[in-house]
């Protein structure tokens, strides 16, 4: 006996949507996005007053300047950027008590200047320099006086580390493009 009912060739789909919903949910729940961290960097506080002025021996600041051409000069001098790093490295510690060269390396200032023209690339290249420069000579004294990598040592040795050797880079404004001055 054939009924007359007929079929229904249609799928229930009021569920879809919530299924469609809670897929979106889960997705981003458990996706994580990255974020860019940049160059962590302490900045000076926020002042009203201009401070006075601070005497500082010419001796202890180690000029260094990248040109609009991306080309690197220390102390007036054009270095290739693979030079970089031991040049910090002498000047901070000076071992042969150089008059040319910071008293101590609790004096020792980097001064890094750019000109607007400079390329992001060259300044990311010469900061990671310097900061690799401090990074060496912070596991140095780490295994000298601790006898244990940088990166393993206790808070309060971080702390006897960078009093040490304190990482001082001063960064000047930018000048315009092509003028060094």
């Amino acid at each position: 006996m054939a009924s007359n009912r007929r079929l229904a060739n249609e799928i229930n789909a009021g569920s879809m949507a919530d299924i469609a919903f809670l897929l979106l949910i889960f997705f981003l729940v458990t996706t994580t996005i990255t974020e860019d961290k940049g160059i962590l960097v302490k900045l000076p506080p926020d002042v009203s007053e201009p401070s006075p002025p601070i005497s500082i021996n010419e001796r202890n600041v180690l000029h260094v300047l990248i040109n609009a051409d991306n080309e690197l000069l220390v102390q007036g001098e054009m270095i290739n950027i693979s030079q970089l790093k031991e040049r910090t490295k002498l000047f901070i510690t000076n071992p042969m008590h150089s008059k040319s060269l910071s008293e101590n390396p609790q004096k020792a200032i980097i001064s890094l200047k750019n000109d607007r023209g400079t390329s992001y690339a060259a300044y990311i290249q010469v900061y990671n320099e310097l900061k690799s420069a401090y990074n060496e000579l912070w596991d140095g004294l780490a295994m000298t006086t601790f006898h244990k990598n940088y990166s393993a040592l206790q808070p309060h040795q971080v702390k006897a580390i960078h009093e040490s050797i304190p990482l001082v880079i001063s960064e000047s404004e930018p000048t315009r493009y092509g003028n060094e001055d």
